[in-house]
């Protein structure tokens, strides 16, 4: 039997920080990962981190306040938030970052401009400042480590700052892109697991790879985990484990039993499976927030596989809030705001008819015009390339309408109502452009509302079917603000720790700005690693 002091079972962005703060503290660390390669969503990600008064704010004088942020979530809050875990993320996250950048295990720049998602809220930063983006990293210096982190097929060369995303051209020097890629150099989530993954290293720390946990057993002091390996089973004996595998989106039971509306089309990696959840369950562990996910409309492009042959499915960002664009539902008409926010989009995709006992704005339909086409992408299509058969294209509005399998006169109507208020500068149906966020994601090259609304009038017109799917979801075990897991009585189950996705978000159902998802893991990994191995020295 293996003894180590603290086991981290997976190695996503969580559970790579959490064994850095373990191993500082002195600790004997062992990562287990039952994938061939590591990272899980953070891996695909933008990687950008949502931290509150951070010290990168105040280096450039940016005024933020952990009060500012706590009004920030109260303001935002429907009785999901667990305020010892959020007080926790506040107070602590700064600390936090700014530690892994004194270690090199994030290098993270001010996203600038970047604005909070509810900017009219009371402690809301609208010219930015809370989100980070990676600095570039060069994956030369993981040697045999560079081919072990999951990944998707379009690199990110770039940095996010440097894209549409945040409010640049997506435009770079070809010699500057050729030295990028001679130097395997990326952006985005890719950077950041890259960086954690390096620390690690340097920490004596490598993970272990296709171990899969079959299950935990408790004892006196620790914990016994049985695991299955290329080599056949085997018992590691830890002082404490810290769960922190994702959450459980690809999992239709799961989903089923705890999500609170369809979840079609994840965004996340299908290695996300619920396998943390089912361990702390049977371990007795108290769940929280498991309805809730972190939500965003996707489009699929047939014949766009990961590794195992599921549907990749891309998050649609900047395509729904760019001019020239509206969503309808299955009646042909618009239902939400499409430049909000894309995880308070869900509820608008899920809302429930009960005249008809259906879900008429899922899928909704993206539509735009030549206009759109000819300058702007839509998911990995560029301006100029072939019109591909995914897309519907149509002549007329009519005739899109009929390919849509829609009324032609609802539609009609739908668009020149929404023509008439851009061309008048507004929209009085839903309010598209009133917020600094809408116009942030659009074209700032135009001004004002015109960021975001153009009218829909030149053909060919277009259309594409959107998904919910999910960034990944934020359900499961309760904790403490060390990071303990709690059981059904509300009792700290003794050497168990979670972090991630696989812990009852500290947010509750919030997704506050661009890194909402990132800020809290990272945070909650360096507490929980910190907090395991003072249990077993």
């Amino acid at each position: 039997m293996i003894d180590v002091d603290v086991v981290i079972i997976g190695a996503g962005a969580a559970g790579l920080t959490a064994a850095i703060s373990a191993k500082l503290r002195g600790a004997s660390v062992m990562i287990l990962e039952k994938n061939k390669r590591l990272g899980g969503s953070g891996a695909i990600s933008g990687g950008i981190i949502w931290v509150p008064n951070n010290h990168l704010m105040a280096e450039k004088g940016i005024d933020d306040t952990a009060e500012d942020a706590l009004a920030y979530f109260k303001s935002l809050d429907n009785g999901d938030v667990n305020y010892d875990l959020l007080e926790t993320f506040v107070s602590k996250s700064p600390d936090v970052i700014k530690t892994l950048i004194d270690i090199d295990a994030l290098a993270v720049s001010i996203m600038a401009g970047y604005p909070d998602y509810y900017v009219d809220r009371p402690g809301a930063k609208a010219d930015g400042g809370r989100a980070m983006d990676n600095d570039l990293f060069s994956f030369h210096e993981l040697g045999e480590w560079a081919d072990k982190i999951y990944t998707s097929p379009d690199i990110p060369r770039l940095m996010l700052r440097e894209t549409p995303l945040g409010g640049a051209s997506g435009l770079i020097d070809p010699e500057e892109l050729a030295h990028r890629l001679e130097n395997d150099q990326r952006g985005w989530g890719q950077a950041m697991i890259a960086r954690l993954l390096k620390a690690c290293l340097e920490h004596e720390i490598e993970p272990r790879l296709n171990i899969e946990v079959k299950f935990m057993t408790p004892l006196d002091k620790g914990w016994v985990i049985n695991v299955l390996s290329e080599a056949g089973r085997e018992d590691i004996r830890a002082g404490s484990v810290i769960i922190a595998t994702g959450g459980f989106e690809w999992n239709a039971s799961l989903r089923q039993s705890f999500l609170r509306g369809p979840l079609t089309k994840p965004a996340s990696p299908p290695t996300n499976q619920g396998d943390g959840l089912k361990l702390i369950m049977s371990a007795g562990a108290s769940l929280g927030n498991m309805t809730s996910a972190w939500w965003v409309p996707t489009l699929s492009i047939p014949g766009d596989h990961w590794d195992d042959g599921s549907q990749r499915s891309l998050p649609v960002l900047i395509e729904r809030t760019l001019p020239h664009t509206l969503m309808v539902n299955k009646n042909g008409e618009r239902f939400c705001n499409e430049a909000n926010n894309y995880s308070a989009l869900a509820g608008a995709f899920q809302f429930f008819d009960p005249k008809t006992y259906s879900y008429p704005n899922l899928p909704a339909i993206l539509v735009f015009d030549h206009q759109y086409r000819s300058k702007y992408p839509i998911a990995t299509l560029m301006p100029g390339m072939d019109t591909p058969n995914w897309l519907t294209q149509a002549s007329s509005l009519s005739e899109l309408a009929e390919k849509m399998g829609v009324k032609a006169d609802v539609f009609e109507e739908t668009v020149n109502t929404f023509n008439k208020n851009a061309r008048a500068g507004q929209d009085p149906e839903f309010g598209r452009g009133d917020s600094s966020y809408d116009r942030f994601y659009g074209d700032r090259s135009r001004e004002g509302v015109l960021a975001t609304l153009g009218e829909i009038s030149q053909p060919p017109f277009y259309a594409v079917t959107l998904e919910m799917g999910a960034l990944g979801t934020n359900g499961g075990a309760q904790t403490n603000g060390k990071a303990e897991v709690l059981d059904v009585n509300g009792n700290v189950i003794p050497g168990l720790f979670a972090a991630g996705n696989v812990m009852a978000g500290s947010t509750g159902g919030i997704y506050a700005g661009a890194g909402g998802t990132l800020g809290p893991a990272l945070t909650f990994g360096f507490i929980a690693g910190e907090a395991a191995a003072n249990k077993v020295l």
